[in-house]
């Protein structure tokens, strides 16, 4: 794990994973106390993104933790998900105990049920198992790290093809429990998962769902019935707030104009971004910066 780019008028730590020497690529297990003695001081307390996947397997002891402004608490069976692109930050990371697993994009079968369920940003960031689920997904994650630790003896193709059946385990492990027993979530259509990876790659520059569906092949509202079914949300609501999420993230973790913020998430006008942003938050950029860093001051867009 190291560091990407870290420009010092912005306050986000961009995070990209490299394995390390002799590890199978694209997966690595550590203990939580591996993690805080190799990351640099202060880091975990910082503001992060990551282009990578980090699933934290709490053993013992209780933190605080922070994903894309909700607070979630971690405690002794607690397992955390942050998906690439989410921004976190640690809270006191000292007060816990146990298994952090880093995965590439793209280590799980690109296509295959298991690495649409690890894409899927609509999954939950934490789960609390309970009871048979929790013993379950113990020994999935127990599992895990001891074939990471032992396997070096193994071919590398064959130690690589072992962690990923593991992780696939502990994936579909963790998917049954994100609906009640005798529930199911039905599964997004095609129209949706396309015009959900559109979104994600190009919320910052498309905002209207004609741009969107002329781009995929659809009519638009193919994509707001595909979206309010899926997302539970229309097609246009769903891109408004991917839009607001990285206005937020970077009005709360940089030190950026709202002006340039404006620019970056698409807003040729400053001011038509004020009124984006007062309209859904009901307040203006400036306050919602103040509200969340007092020191910072409210800056006019």
């Amino acid at each position: 794990m190291v560091k990407k780019r870290h420009d010092r008028r912005e306050e986000i730590v961009e995070l990209a994973y490299r394995a390390p020497p002799g590890t199978p690529a694209g997966v690595e297990v550590m203990s939580l106390a591996e993690l805080r003695s190799r990351a640099p001081e202060g880091l975990l307390a910082r503001p992060q993104r990551l282009d990578f996947h980090q699933i934290v397997a709490v053993r013992s002891g209780s933190a605080g933790h922070t994903v894309d402004f909700t607070g979630h608490w971690l405690e002794e069976g607690s397992v955390l998900w942050v998906r690439p692109g989410q921004v976190q930050q640690f809270g006191e990371v000292e007060g816990i105990e146990g298994v952090v697993v880093l995965v590439q994009p793209g280590f799980l079968p690109p296509g295959s049920a298991v690495a649409e369920v690890a894409d899927d940003p609509f999954r939950p960031v934490l789960w609390q198992p309970v009871g048979p689920d929790r013993e379950a997904v113990a020994c999935a994650v127990n599992h895990l790290a001891a074939d990471f630790r032992t396997g070096g003896g193994l071919p590398a193709d064959v130690h690589t093809d072992v962690l990923r059946h593991l992780l696939s385990v502990l994936v579909l492990r963790l998917a049954h429990l994100t609906a009640p027993v005798g529930s199911r979530v039905p599964a997004p259509n095609d129209a949706f998962v396309l015009f959900r990876a559109a979104v994600e790659r190009d919320f910052a520059t498309r905002h209207k769902v004609a741009d969107y569906a002329r781009a995929l092949g659809y009519a638009p509202r193919t994509l707001s019935r595909a979206s309010l079914c899926a997302a539970g949300v229309g097609a246009k609501e769903f891109i408004d707030r991917r839009v607001m999420l990285e206005a937020k993230r970077l009005l709360a973790h940089s030190d950026l104009p709202a002006a340039r913020i404006a620019g970056r998430i698409g807003f040729e006008d400053p001011a038509n971004f004020s009124k984006f942003f007062q309209h859904r938050e009901g307040r203006s950029p400036g306050a919602f910066r103040a509200a969340l860093r007092p020191g910072a001051g409210a800056q006019p867009v």
